[in-house]
């Protein structure tokens, strides 16, 4: 069980990283000050677990009462702000090339570990036998962070508009819930898990997209 805990909490860890670096990047990106990234990558790191807690009424937030992954995403944050403001030319060239490829697997990793663990976290408040319940909250701990990100960046979320983002969450959320009263729940978790991994590495690698009413030139 230990043994368990402890991968769990090292993959939601990178999950934790990933996800604080790409808000805290966006909020570089659009020349925030040091309240404005640390805000943005913190949110994105934690927003989707607090928006799941809500939802079922786990009140306050688990943010507010463990905050370990507030404070692994406050780090995350400073460590980047502290190598953008002392290399500008970390924005720019291979550097950011290699930072994004980086990024884009710890992503994946984040994205596939949080929903598993939304969904699982549904299930210890038991609603188990709510599968779409279950799913949502699988999904929206996933993309919710990014989502909040996004609307303080004043652009169109992510997930809406690229690179099978949200919908290989909602893949693995599905395959989750479908094998859990089947199979082993461990196995179960790590099955949907790794579809959303793969599924979002191969989106990102062959540059999947959802088709969009308007046909683009």
């Amino acid at each position: 069980m230990k043994i368990e805990l402890s991968l769990l909490f090292f993959v939601e860890a990178i999950g934790t990283i990933a996800f604080a670096s790409s808000g805290a990047m966006v909020a570089i990106k659009k020349q925030l000050d040091l309240l404005g990234v640390i805000v943005l990558g913190v949110t994105t790191a934690v927003g989707g677990g607090m928006l799941r807690d809500i939802i079922i009424g786990n009140v306050p937030p688990a943010l507010f009462k463990d905050p370990v992954y507030v404070l692994l995403a406050f780090i995350t944050v400073m460590l980047l702000f502290i190598t953008v403001r002392m290399n500008q030319k970390f924005l720019s060239g291979r550097h950011m090339e290699t930072f994004e490829k980086v990024m884009n697997i710890f992503d994946a990793i984040g994205l596939g570990a949080f929903t598993v663990v939304g969904i699982d976290t549904a299930i210890l408040a038991g609603y188990g036998n709510y599968h779409f319940l279950i799913i949502f909250l699988g999904v929206i701990t996933g993309v919710g962070g990014g989502i909040l990100r996004d609307i303080m960046a004043g652009q169109t979320p992510y997930v809406l508009k690229k690179h099978i983002y949200a919908c290989a969450s909602i893949a693995g959320a599905i395959l989750y819930a479908g094998l859990m009263n089947h199979i082993n729940p461990d196995i179960a978790m790590l099955a949907g898990a790794a579809a959303v991994i793969i599924i979002r590495l191969l989106a990102t690698r062959f540059c999947w997209n959802l088709p969009t009413a308007v046909k683009k030139q």
